[in-house]
């Protein structure tokens, strides 16, 4: 019966499910066993007892021959263990009894708790079914809140004191737009106020030439009109009206020209990089009445300066030809050493030269003008063509600058080291970024300044490259100054040595000493170094941002990376150069159009000028270079006679339109860029040779156009006298 009792708690056991009516049943279970064991003892006791007495009885009884007395009396002893035994025996079955039944009350209870255990753990199971798969969520909410927590500890740690700052439309962040709206339209307005003068006086010059020799044509018909009895006023008249009809005619085409397809140009010009609205043309009458009066100036009144000149003689000398100039001892024949090493026919173009001295200024002063707007125009273009691909390319290395928020936790600046980890960066480096500011400039405007300071000299040339423009030495961060761009160090007028005050991000006023100036075409720009930051703004340095170096340079992909940067919490905002390339290549593209329709006119201006003085040296000698033929010179020798007068006065005019444009080109650069753009000031040699190439293309044009032309004159009806 135990033996069951024992085995059913052992597989009770065995289940893992036990309970206080498991323990009850063990112990009274255990009770019993106890009590059985006792009695077993105790009977083993009485039983060894017994054998013992039984021994003893063995030994009486084979002594039972020797004594009854020792028989009874050990018969004695049996009957009493006997006794003993048998009364044990009793106490052990009664114990057996009650145990039984102890265990059988057991069992029952057993049964039932076995049911109850069953219950609860079906119930149990199902809540622990439920714990379990709400344990993760909970968990997951609780780790977020408890991260949260310290992020938000963490952020208020390091919560500043906020700084807010004024910025009018020409500054601030919405500022890109109308400022470079503004200096294209400064570019325009610049060049407006420059080259419409010097235009008017290259035609002033060509429309003075045309009208005196159109009276010096007019002569013998003069002197006819005089001795037929007309008045000078009456034959002033017919070259007044003259000039006033073409210059009259001439004005109104450029007045039409200058009120449609030049304002056309212009708004191209514009809308390259602008969304605009259609250009309104409108009619400027002071502007036009100008014209009209410059016009009837540089027409009217060189005719009628020349004819009232002319009309002085008396019919009878109107009637012959104009005699030549009279000749003179030139400068030259002063230096003997010189004058006689020349051969005939130079001292003859060197005494012809200074002979037509008009002729000389208004053939150099053209082909200067010419030449000094080709030169001016091709230098610009030369000077803003190059300077994208010098800042973005030789200068500037990095793609985007990645500023962090000055509340950044330990999360989120590791999220930004995850993305600067990314397939698609190429390096970085951790820098400490400013935005500072200086009232400066030509409109007297808040620039804004980038202030990039490192305590990694040696990375730091990866990214940047500093460098002077012109010896291109490597400008080198020290302790006790900064190095700042070349157009920041013109904009405040300082240079090596000198110190300057800026304006940091909460308005305080800093003092920077300049150790260096560095070649820099875009933007305004300081550089130092960890210990120099802290001598000037007095705190302890920390990078608070990083410059990123791209896998694709493209503008598309950079566009494309700095709005992933800017989806970071920890991220305050991102520089990129796209802005800046965007910027420089409207003003670029703008002033590249205008700089063509300008080459374009001074090409033109050379060829009217020279083809207009050439025609009118030719017409002028005609009779000249007849008795030259007549006197057996080769029409070829005929031609350089004439022509080498053209070809010095133009080398001279080439020279000196050199000088002109290259102060007309200084003007362009410094007048015009903005007060952030540089350009660059060295005149490429294409700006050059090609206005020599361009005048010297002329000449030859124009050389075999005289060529054939006094190939073909008739020298006979040249030479007759005017009859």
């Amino acid at each position: 019966m135990l033996d069951k009792v024992g085995a059913t708690l052992g597989k009770w056991e065995q289940t893992g499910i036990t309970g206080k009516l498991y323990e009850q049943i063990r112990g009274k279970y255990d009770m019993a066993i106890n009590q059985y064991n006792e009695a077993c003892a105790e009977y083993n006791r009485q039983l060894n007892a017994y054998n013992a007495g039984l021994q003893q009885y063995q030994n009486a009884v084979a002594r039972l021959d020797q004594g009854s007395q020792a028989y009874r009396s050990n018969a004695d002893n049996l009957a009493q263990a006997s006794k003993q035994i048998a009364e044990k025996q009793n106490e052990l079955g009664k114990a057996v009894s009650q145990a039984g039944k102890q265990v059988a009350d057991g069992v029952t209870q057993l049964i039932q708790g076995q049911r109850d255990i069953d219950k609860a753990e079906t119930e149990y199971q199902s809540k622990l079914a439920e714990f379990n798969a709400q344990k993760p969520e909970a968990e997951r909410k609780i780790s977020e809140a408890e991260r949260q927590i310290t992020l938000a500890e963490e952020k208020i740690d390091n919560l500043t004191v906020p700084a807010y700052s004024v910025s009018g439309r020409r500054e601030g962040l919405t500022s890109q737009g109308y400022c470079v709206y503004m200096v294209i339209g400064g570019i325009v307005a610049k060049l407006a106020d420059i080259f419409p003068i010097f235009l008017y006086f290259v035609a002033a010059l060509v429309t003075f030439s045309t009208m005196g020799r159109m009276v010096d044509e007019e002569r013998t018909n003069s002197g006819t009109l005089k001795a037929l009895g007309y008045g000078n006023a009456d034959v002033m008249l017919k070259f007044t009206v003259y000039g006033f009809a073409a210059s009259t005619l001439g004005t109104c085409i450029g007045v039409l020209a200058g009120h449609t397809l030049l304002p056309l140009i212009v708004a191209h010009a514009y809308s390259a990089g602008f969304t605009m609205p259609d250009i309104m043309l409108k009619f400027h009458p002071w502007i036009t009445m100008a014209a009209f009066a410059l016009a009837w100036i540089s027409a009217v009144v060189p005719a009628w300066l020349a004819a009232s000149k002319e009309l002085r003689e008396k019919p009878a000398s109107l009637l012959l030809p104009k005699p030549p100039a009279k000749g003179s001892k030139i400068l030259l024949e002063h230096f003997p050493p010189l004058w006689n090493r020349l051969n005939f026919t130079h001292k003859v173009t060197a005494r012809n030269i200074f002979r037509y001295k008009t002729r000389m200024f208004m053939t150099i002063f053209g082909v200067c003008g010419a030449v000094s707007l080709l030169t001016a125009g091709l230098a610009v273009q030369s000077s803003i063509g190059q300077i994208g691909n010098r800042q973005f390319e030789e200068l500037i290395h990095y793609d985007l600058i990645v500023a962090e928020e000055s509340d950044t936790n330990s999360a989120q600046r590791e999220e930004i080291a995850t993305t600067l980890k990314g397939k698609t960066v190429q390096s970085s480096t951790a820098v400490r970024y400013e935005e500072l500011s200086k009232t400066a400039g030509k409109e007297n405007d808040k620039q804004s300044i980038t202030l990039l300071a490192t305590d990694d000299a040696y990375n730091f040339n990866e990214y940047l490259t500093l460098r002077d423009r012109k010896t291109h030495q490597p400008q080198i961060l020290v302790n006790n100054g900064a190095v700042i761009s070349e157009r920041l160090a013109e904009m405040l007028n300082v240079s090596v040595g000198d110190t300057f005050t800026v304006n940091d991000e909460n308005g305080a006023q800093r003092t920077i000493k300049v150790a260096g100036i560095s070649e820099m075409y875009i933007g305004h720009f300081i550089f130092m170094n960890a210990q120099c930051y802290e001598h000037v703004f007095g705190d302890q340095y920390s990078t608070n941002a990083y410059m990123v170096r791209l896998k694709d340079h493209s503008n598309a992909n950079t566009e494309r990376q700095g709005a992933k940067f800017m989806k970071l919490a920890a991220v305050r905002g991102v520089v990129q150069n796209t802005t800046q390339k965007n910027m420089v290549s409207t003003i670029v593209g703008s002033l590249n159009q205008i700089m063509e329709v300008l080459i374009l006119v001074a090409v033109l201006m050379a060829v009217v000028i020279l083809y207009d003085l050439t025609n009118l040296n030719v017409s002028e000698r005609i009779r000249e270079l007849s008795t030259i033929k007549v006197l057996g010179f080769h029409t070829s020798e005929t031609t350089m006679y004439i022509y080498r007068e053209t070809i010095l006065l133009s080398l001279l005019g080439i020279l000196a339109g050199y000088g002109f444009g290259e102060w007309l080109h200084r003007y362009i650069i410094t007048e015009v860029p903005p007060d952030e753009v540089m350009f660059d000031p060295a005149i490429s040699w294409i700006a050059l040779a090609a206005p020599a190439i361009v005048v010297a293309v002329v000449l030859a044009v124009l050389g075999w156009i005289v060529y054939r032309q006094l190939e073909t004159v008739d020298m006979l009806e040249a030479l007759k006298s005017v009859e």
